[in-house]
């Protein structure tokens, strides 16, 4: 049976000096989830925020927050982006040389646990942790910045993760480049979770934001 389609924007691509107030257009815009690029300026070139601004946006949506951690050493900041108030943690395989540890410490947590993988990263490894996974980021740009083109070849490795997944519950997330022109190929793909940054955070208002997230969801294969 198809999976819904889930839009999550990044609030990477909100305006930063009024970000409550972009959180609350968006999810009155008709997010499904917000999205939250972590990045520690080590694990990625770029610096972005931590727990405590997860914490001071928590009040201004109830819609599940998405915890991307594209830090290293991860293991370290889980409870606190636990308890900042992410509903979804997401870590990168090629940060977590105990990935089943560190995934089972999610959901003990009380998260639902998720793993990103970059573009020149496999998938075949992932099926000893199926059992311990609620997502399955597939990485369409090279994580680290906003408003990069997306890499067309990644729709193989989503459907190869549709393949591993098989009857499983699990989410496929893909993060990098996704407008209306690319939701078309990695829905066909097997995708149902896509995050989208610029081509959400464009125009003024809500209503703005609404009209992006309309145009994305009419152009799923879902």
């Amino acid at each position: 049976m198809p999976q819904d389609l889930i839009i999550a924007p990044s609030i990477l691509a909100a305006d930063f000096s009024s970000i409550g107030a972009e959180v609350r257009a968006v999810d009155e815009a008709g997010a499904d989830w917000i999205h939250l690029d972590v990045m520690d300026g080590h694990f990625v070139p770029n610096l972005t925020f931590g727990p405590p601004l997860i914490k001071a946006l928590r009040r201004h949506s109830q819609k599940p927050f998405d915890a991307h951690l594209m830090v290293s050493n991860p293991d370290t900041l889980l409870a606190d982006y636990a308890a900042a108030g992410a509903d979804r943690i997401t870590v990168h395989a090629e940060a977590c040389p105990h990935l089943d540890r560190s995934l089972t410490h999610i959901r003990e947590l009380g998260c639902k646990a998720g793993v990103a993988v970059n573009p020149h990263s496999g998938v075949d490894d992932l099926v000893h942790v199926l059992d311990r996974l609620d997502l399955i980021l597939v990485m369409t740009v090279n994580p680290g910045f906003g408003g990069q083109a997306f890499i067309a070849s990644m729709t193989d490795k989503i459907a190869r993760v549709k393949s591993l997944i098989g009857s499983r519950k699990i989410d496929i997330q893909v993060d990098g480049g996704i407008t209306a022109a690319t939701t078309k190929a990695v829905t066909a793909a097997g995708a149902n979770v896509l995050v989208a940054g610029s081509a959400i955070f464009t125009g003024d208002d809500a209503s703005a934001y609404a009209a992006n997230i309309t145009a994305i969801r009419n152009a799923s294969a879902l």
